[in-house]
């Protein structure tokens, strides 16, 4: 009866830890960063932005935007600067969850 009682209060101690670690869930509509093939509908999104200029401009080239150039990180977190793809100049931007758009210039 001793290893019965203590084998569910074992398991009750065990549920309520894992009922309240925040880490196995984490918020998907603000993720930290773009998850490959998606974009969040909000961007670009302000944030505190971690990527280097380099940075910035090698994820940019990534997502195929060449003559990337101009680029500076604004007091939003936000990266901007001037690029090419499919032939035409557009303005690039992006954010701190890695989110990438472009618009006409």
């Amino acid at each position: 009866m001793k290893r019965i009682a203590l084998a569910l209060g074992a398991l009750s101690i065990l549920s309520a830890a894992y009922a309240q670690d925040t880490t196995t869930k984490p918020d998907a509509q603000t993720p930290a960063v773009a998850t490959p093939d998606t974009n969040n509908p909000a961007a670009p999104v302000p944030g505190a932005n971690s990527f280097t200029e380099g940075q910035a401009k090698e994820r940019i080239e990534g997502q195929g935007y060449t003559d990337v150039s101009g680029l500076t990180k604004g007091e939003d977190g936000i990266w901007t600067g001037t690029a090419m793809k499919d032939g035409k100049s557009v303005e690039v931007k992006l954010d701190f969850q890695g989110n990438i758009t472009a618009s006409a210039k």
